[in-house]
């Protein structure tokens, strides 16, 4: 049960959500109409592109389910811990998708299955940055748990069975959030084409400055767990 959620949990979410719903609408909107936030959809084009033998189409899908793995590894390398506690090294992680997505825009506007990996790894390193708060598992860069928890909540609330109100507005926040970054990216992209993603860049850029800021001014880290 979640016995409190800090404001920075709360905001966190939503804001990496919209971060990669921004992203994920310029990968549609793109050149190859490619996924970049989650890999279900994915994996299954990968496999329906090696049954038809389409070598061109099974590289680029395989580059970017490996470009998310990578990013998550890289999140592990750096966090190296599954539970949300100040101190670790999100900032340092945030700076580095940042940069990722910057990277990204030029290949982009290439038109290179490049520019798609990186994002896709900065995605997917977001996506293990963010994992459990108080039993709660917390991804941000794709919808089915968050719908999935959603479900199970109106469920339980139907059954009359006892359900945590604090886990349906997390639910909430994440997929606002992810919609809203959705909405923005698709009412940037027809102007700034690929150089949409400076916003999401920016927005995770400034946020490692603000948690660095944070994290000194609450001095030694410590786990914040109820």
């Amino acid at each position: 049960m979640i016995k409190r959620l800090p404001a920075w949990v709360w905001l966190g979410a939503a804001t990496l959500a919209l971060v990669a719903g921004m992203v994920n609408v310029v990968g549609y909107l793109g050149f190859e109409h490619q996924a970049i936030t989650h890999l279900t959809g994915t994996t299954s084009l990968l496999g329906a592109s090696l049954a038809q033998g389409d070598t061109r189409a099974s590289w680029h899908l395989l580059t970017v389910v490996l470009s998310f793995v990578g990013g998550a590894v890289l999140s592990g390398l750096i966090i190296q811990d599954s539970t949300l506690r100040l101190g670790r090294r999100y900032g340092v992680a945030l700076a580095i998708e940042s940069a990722l997505l910057v990277a990204a825009v030029p290949l982009f506007e290439r038109q290179q299955i490049a520019g798609a990996a990186l994002a896709a790894m900065a995605c997917g390193l977001q996506n293990a940055m963010t994992a459990t708060y108080s039993g709660t598992l917390v991804r941000t860069s794709h919808l089915t748990g968050m719908f999935t928890d959603l479900g199970v909540f109106l469920g339980h609330r139907l059954r009359g069975v006892p359900a945590e109100p604090r886990r349906l507005w997390l639910c909430l926040s994440i997929i606002g959030g992810f919609l809203l970054g959705g909405v923005v990216g698709a009412l940037l992209f027809p102007h700034l084409g690929y150089r949409a993603l400076y916003v999401p860049a920016a927005i995770t850029g400034v946020t490692g400055v603000a948690y660095v800021a944070y994290r000194l001014h609450r001095g030694p880290a410590g786990t914040l767990s109820p």
